[in-house]
């Protein structure tokens, strides 16, 4: 069960804080590295690694701006602040992709050896046992979080092994087996790569902020859940959305029109108390009905409605 709340916040903001904490040590290990190596390759490793510990320290202010409560200004909550962020992530992402792609085109070109691989070799073994520990680490607070902020860093991390371990095999054919343009070639790889993780991270963070419905099993086990309840036997018109930790969903219910307003409004409340216990960290919105009754006109096509008469 994912924990919502203050509990969300203590490890969301821990897992963003072990991530500055792992960027700051390979950036200090990567610059010796690529001074002392002349690698492209392992430039290109710098600069994703200068560009993690960017995107951890904002990573850590969005976590805690999306923590905030709702106020007058932001009633539906600073959730959104995660997907805003996580979307920065990949603006880094994309960019530092562009700058190595352009710097190993040209020095696949020109042509220069790299030097001192045995360095550089070394130093990328070590970044890609410390990225799997925090992998680790993080995979553990995704699971009980579902943050958004969490998850693009994530992304961005599993890209650091692949990216490593190019690293190592562009030194080993450069310099140890004489593959000239080897480490240029994978500095094009690399930068490739980074293109694409940044394009697929941005699904997410769109999805959340344009609020895209929630997925079909997701929605269908709420549905089920509702189906539980006689009080909620009409629904129909159900919109949902996501905000960072926060689900939203609203719908229109029938009730017997011989029902008080009183009587429906205590009966559905109860109905909306047992489903928040169901499914914490979402808010529940109910619009009553009269039973049969059909809206002249409304906002959402056909397939999104749900009737359960």
């Amino acid at each position: 069960m994912r924990v919502t709340g203050p509990e969300r916040t203590r490890l969301s903001t821990r897992a963003a804080l072990a991530s500055v904490a792992m960027a700051l040590s390979l950036l200090v290990a990567k610059v010796w590295a690529a001074v002392a190596t002349d690698s492209t390759a392992m430039l290109g490793s710098l600069a994703d690694t200068a560009l993690d510990l960017v995107a951890s320290l904002v990573t850590l202010a969005g976590v805690r701006i999306a923590a905030l409560p709702a106020d007058t200004d932001h009633r539906f909550g600073h959730g959104k602040a995660e997907a805003l962020v996580a979307l920065g992530q990949t603006v880094l992402i994309a960019a530092s992709g562009i700058g190595i792609g352009w710097r190993a085109i040209h020095r696949l070109i020109e042509g220069a050896p790299t030097a001192n691989a045995e360095l550089g070799v070394g130093v990328s073994i070590a970044a890609m046992a410390g990225t799997l520990l925090l992998l680790s680490y993080q995979r553990q607070v995704i699971r009980k979080t579902g943050s958004i902020a969490i998850q693009t860093d994530n992304i961005h991390y599993k890209s650091d092994l692949l990216l490593n371990a190019a690293v190592i095999a562009a030194l080993v054919l450069d310099q140890w087996l004489r593959v000239r343009g080897a480490d240029a070639a994978f500095g094009v790889a690399i930068a490739a790569w980074l293109m694409w993780g940044a394009w697929r991270a941005a699904g997410d963070s769109v999805d959340q902020l344009m609020d895209k419905e929630w997925p079909v099993g997701k929605r269908e086990a709420f549905l089920a859940a509702v189906a539980e309840f006689p009080e909620l036997k009409g629904i129909h018109d159900v919109r949902t959305r996501t905000s960072g930790a926060h689900d939203f969903i609203q719908f229109h219910v029938w009730v017997p029109q011989d029902w008080t307003i009183r009587e429906a409004h205590e009966r559905l409340d109860s109905a909306e108390e047992a489903l928040q216990r169901r499914f914490p960290g979402t808010e529940i919105l109910m619009h009553l009905d009269p039973e049969g009754h059909t809206d002249r006109e409304t906002l959402l096509p056909s397939h999104l409605t749900e009737t359960r008469p």
